[in-house]
């Protein structure tokens, strides 16, 4: 599939939409709009206000006359929910239960800001400034879901059906696409990154494998990935090829005794060693470890991409 990849709107298929942010690196996300007739239904809002107000803006036109009835926060990762709070109160917010309660209880905009501005010393912190350093967490309020699922959900929109289907846990717990049947178009969600590396927050790799299968059988012309530009069955293709590569070296690991940290950096990551944000394998290799029931203890999130940023300076700066 080629297609244009710039920041902005574009028009996917009749009366759908995707909202892109290249680089598709930390926190820039894309989203979608789905219309129907007098009504819309969004995918995702964005990392801060900024980008979502520039994004809101940019559908104007759109929603004026169909106007946004609902949103589906296809997961708990603050790029794709930070700006829930500026749609408008009428807005239903759908997300799985295990989504809502981790936007409940998961990363704040303060820790955020915190981790984007403190010093952590010369490794942890150009390396938390280069994720987070470009946006401001300043001024947001969470806003949970008003509607959960926990399999899943067909919301009508102006007589067009979109389907709210869980498939996770993979990126994170509760994983969830976005798909239009009639126009055959997915909204994936961080359950597929294009362009650069996936990172799994909770898992299974398994079951992220099943995602990407149950995906592929839907048969979508269309898959507007989390991160990256647009795809299609082949893009679903590629990263399941990560997926399963990763999952095998670290099972062999795992037979072989070595700790997580030594498998994530003894890995292999073969023809995958180029695609961005390669450092990510550090908390996939953790979490496929805990997983496995390996005597792992646990990390806290701020250990994790310390170790990331040491990974990063030991494989990718010396290429």
């Amino acid at each position: 599939m080629t297609n244009t990849y710039t920041r902005g709107l574009h028009e996917i298929a009749a009366g759908i939409w995707a909202w892109l942010l290249p680089d598709g690196g930390w926190g820039m996300s894309n989203a979608g709009l789905v219309q129907g007739e007098g009504q819309s239904f969004l995918v995702d809002t964005l990392f801060d206000l900024p980008l979502t107000t520039e994004m809101l803006d940019a559908m104007a036109d759109l929603t004026a006359s169909t106007p946004i009835q609902g949103v589906l926060n296809t997961h708990a990762n603050s790029d794709h929910c930070f700006g829930n709070q500026l749609l408008d109160d009428t807005v239903t917010v759908y997300a799985t239960s295990e989504t809502d309660h981790e936007i409940q209880h998961g990363t704040t905009p303060e820790r955020l800001h915190m981790l984007a501005t403190s010093d952590f010393g010369p490794v942890l912190s150009p390396f938390l400034r280069s994720c987070f350093g470009a946006f401001d967490f300043t001024g947001i309020t969470l806003r949970n879901a008003d509607t959960v699922f926990d399999d899943s959900l067909t919301v009508t929109v102006g007589g067009r059906d979109v389907e709210l289907l869980r498939l996770g846990p993979a990126h994170t717990v509760g994983d969830a696409i976005a798909h239009v049947p009639d126009a055959g178009v997915i909204f994936a969600g961080d359950l597929l990154f294009i362009g650069g590396t996936p990172i799994m927050w909770a898992g299974s790799l398994t079951n992220w494998l099943r995602a990407c299968d149950r995906m592929t059988a839907l048969d979508p012309t269309v898959v507007v990935p989390g991160h990256g530009p647009l795809t299609d069955v082949d893009g679903i293709a590629k990263m399941r090829g990560y997926l399963a590569h990763v999952k095998d070296r670290i099972a062999d690991g795992v037979e072989a005794g070595r700790p997580w940290r030594e498998t994530a950096d003894r890995m292999d990551l073969d023809r995958y060693a180029s695609w961005p944000q390669a450092e990510r394998i550090v908390v996939t290799t953790y979490q496929a470890y805990r997983q496995a029931a390996v005597d792992t203890p646990q990390e806290d999130g701020i250990d994790l991409f310390g170790e990331m940023a040491a990974w990063q300076q030991r494989h990718v700066r010396k290429r």
